[in-house]
């Protein structure tokens, strides 16, 4: 079973963002409430720079539109990995 399949069975009102299934990494199970899909912050900016943008032009179309819109309850996650926590910083 596939990550989208999982959120389907799990939480058929998850929200998923149309055209970065690469970046999808996760469920986020909470407790009493419902799974969502999970999204490598760094990912999605390799989405959009595979379509032409550059990192600075992904990264800020990324902050203003995908990562600060809420769409209600069942509105994706993102991580966004600190350096440190992978030992690079």
């Amino acid at each position: 079973m596939n990550l989208k399949e999982i959120l389907a069975e799990e939480n058929p009102e998850a929200q998923l963002w149309d055209g970065f299934d690469a970046a999808l990494i996760g469920v986020v199970r909470r407790a009493c409430k419902p799974s969502l899909a999970l999204y490598s912050a760094s990912k999605c900016v390799q989405v959009l720079c595979a379509d032409g943008m550059d990192y600075d032009e992904a990264r800020e179309y990324l902050d203003f539109n995908t990562f600060c819109a809420y769409m209600g309850e069942h509105t994706p996650c993102f991580l966004e990995a600190h350096p440190k926590a992978c030992g690079l910083g």
